[in-house]
């Protein structure tokens, strides 16, 4: 049975992976002083210039993979599959282009550690992240963020060390269909299948995660 799980998780990873890579399109140059200037500007009083957010309300940007960001801006711009009043004021104002070079910014800088706060529920988000939930049909966090939450660029978003209440906010979001951006509604699934403990037991434990950079 464990192997069957396995294998449909592979599956699963390789068909949303490739429907993720189709929508790649090659980098353009990027201009990270320009980027920089943007992030001074624009994005600082949220997520600080070097992308370390101070408040757990907002994402640490340090260190993600700059196509994810770049997507992020865009799908908020378009005020569709995922949807911010406040983003999309910040957002609408920037073109493709200043989408790639503040994301290349960000993608560049250097992210804080993070750190889980409740020892109680530790082992369960490790089981989650690192095994999945068998009974549910849910694949493991890790089979498509890495094992120390690295990501994979252009596909998967870095979690290592992301505030576990920005990261339970987005799961409760995939849970009710509020976010839509996810390919193949592939994080709606895993969302809707954990309860509530599952849920904040994995977003703390994800925030603990440390990745060498």
């Amino acid at each position: 049975m464990k192997s069957a799980f396995s294998l449909a998780a592979v599956l699963l990873w390789s068909a949303s992976a490739a429907a993720l890579a189709a929508d790649v399109k090659p980098a353009a140059k990027v201009d990270t002083a320009r980027g920089s200037q943007i992030a001074s500007q624009v994005c600082v009083a949220c997520h600080a210039a070097d992308g370390n957010s101070p408040a757990a309300a907002n994402p640490k940007l340090a260190g993600q993979h700059p196509e994810y960001l770049a997507k992020q801006l865009a799908n908020f711009k378009e005020n569709k599959a995922r949807k911010n009043a406040v983003m999309l004021g910040f957002a609408g104002a920037l073109t493709p282009e200043d989408m790639a070079n503040v994301a290349a910014h960000y993608a560049a800088q250097k992210p804080k550690e993070g750190a889980a706060r409740n020892a109680a529920t530790l082992k369960l988000g490790e089981k989650i992240y690192r095994g999945g939930v068998a009974d549910k049909g849910i694949a493991a966090c890790a089979g498509c963020h890495g094992p120390a939450g690295a990501g994979i660029p252009a596909q998967y978003p870095r979690l290592a060390g992301q505030w576990g209440e920005y990261t339970k906010a987005q799961l409760m979001a995939f849970r009710t269909g509020e976010r839509q951006n996810d390919p193949q509604g592939m994080m709606r699934g895993v969302a809707a299948k954990l309860s509530d403990k599952e849920i904040d037991a994995v977003s703390d434990y994800i925030a603990g995660l440390k990745q060498s950079n």
